[in-house]
């Protein structure tokens, strides 16, 4: 008899998976515990396990094909020439799925207080809708109106285009006095020079204005979009900026780099972090929307932001303020790697009391980032720079290092959030005191 293998749930926030590649063909037997196929989700590319024993007689989700939670992804049987025939548990998903979209659209759509009740309070004030928004129509009728004293290809004899190369003179700053405007040697007492001799016209494009092309969201860059709208919308944000005095942090770092021992900004920061939420456990903190309450969470465990090219994932660093920081580096980049790689496991990025977003590396000199729910704070890196700081009543070269904490204010204050800030500044002016601790 046939049975049909379906997509699992692989992750807890998991709704739809996309298929990166089958390691079975049609045909082949399956023994329990074979990879059947890998499975990128909103987190990471997983591989999925047989769970029964048979043959694989027909695949219905191709490799780069989305598909959402219980659809059927193969067809198999039990014995090798086992009849399909008639046998289609898709086209059966299908109808029951379609018709369950006509009774939600039929439904009443429930009053404010009573859809706020329905989802236990995880939305602040349930009523809110997305707006929707669609890209306007390309302007088909639209003509580029260029000026034609800007040709496409310049006209000009031989000998005037090796005279304006030799002389660094641009040909399309003149009109040609030639047959059909064609540029001439004595034209060129008329043109203008180069500048740099890089001097460029740009061609009209060929796109019609206006017009665009769609890109699948990815199932890590729909749960993106999803958790960061919500928490924008429903967390009251608020921001608190501190800037550090970079230089004792760059000569500690240089001095240990220097004995071959490698340590990034990064790691100091990570650190540092760790320490402050110890002083500061009213920052260890998150917002339980479900039961509205304050979750205090018992251990500090850092989320990293790492960014990949299907989206952004915080691996997590447990217990962050027993480590030290040859184990914070050796382990947030051993994380970052497995990352890049799609091998996180579940326990490597699911939860985390706190989160680290760094852009230094790419010079941005200020940003805020969006809190990560149901955690209550995260913290933004800037790059350090090179500016004029005042010492000793004079005015001398510096580097500084802007720090931002965004802030749930259901669940901290800005007092204990300034609190936070100072600690971390005091910890990171003054290095050395992260490595003894």
């Amino acid at each position: 008899m046939p049975f049909t293998l379906n997509m699992p749930k692989l992750s807890p926030t998991m709704e739809e998976g996309t298929i990166v590649r089958w390691h079975k063909k049609e045909g082949d037997s399956v023994q329990v515990g074979d990879v059947l196929f890998e499975v990128a989700t909103d987190k990471a590319t997983v591989e999925h396990q047989a769970l029964d024993e048979g043959w694989l007689r027909q695949i219905l989700a191709k490799e780069g094909g989305e598909v959402v939670i219980n659809q059927p992804v193969a067809i198999m049987t039990l014995e090798q020439n086992e009849s399909i025939a008639g046998y289609n548990p898709l086209e059966i998903f299908l109808k029951e799925k379609e018709a369950g979209r006509q009774v939600i659209a039929s439904a009443p759509v429930p009053s404010e207080s009573k859809a706020i009740e329905e989802e236990g309070g995880k939305r602040m004030g349930g009523g809110l809708q997305q707006p929707q928004f669609s890209p306007e129509p390309p302007l088909t009728d639209y003509v580029f109106d260029y000026p034609s004293a800007i040709p496409k290809r310049i006209q000009a004899s031989p000998l005037a285009k090796k005279l304006a190369k030799e002389k660094g003179l641009d040909l399309t700053s003149v009109k040609g006095s030639g047959p059909h405007q064609r540029i001439v040697s004595r034209d060129l007492e008329k043109a203008q020079p180069l500048v740099l001799g890089k001097f460029r016209r740009w061609e009209a494009p060929q796109d019609v204005p206006g017009s665009y092309s769609s890109i699948s969201l990815s199932p890590m860059r729909k749960t993106i979009a999803q958790r960061l709208q919500e928490s924008k919308t429903f967390i009251p944000h608020f921001y608190v900026k501190q800037v550090i005095d970079a230089e004792p942090l760059i000569e500690m770092r240089d001095q240990l780099n220097a004995h071959q021992i490698k340590f990034s900004v990064n790691d100091f920061i990570v650190r540092a972090c760790a320490m402050a939420l110890r002083e500061h456990p009213s920052i260890n903190r998150g917002f339980d929307t479900v039961n509205q309450k304050l979750i205090q969470f018992h251990t500090i465990d850092i989320a990293i932001a790492v960014s990949l090219e299907a989206g952004l994932i915080t691996p997590i660093l447990r217990h962050a303020d027993y480590k030290n920081l040859s184990e914070i580096s050796t382990e947030v980049r051993m994380l970052a790697q497995k990352a890049r790689k799609g091998q996180l496991k579940p326990e490597e990025y699911k939860g985390g009391s706190f989160t680290i977003s760094n852009l230094g590396m790419y010079g941005i000199s200020d940003f805020q980032a969006i809190i990560n729910p149901p955690q209550a704070a995260i913290v933004a890196v800037s790059a350090i720079q090179d500016v004029p700081v005042v010492k000793n009543h004079c005015v001398v070269p510096g580097k500084t290092l802007t720090l931002t904490l965004s802030v749930d204010h259901r669940v901290i204050d800005g007092i204990d959030a300034a609190l936070f800030l100072q600690t971390l500044k005091k910890l990171l002016e003054k290095p050395s005191i992260l490595i003894i601790l």
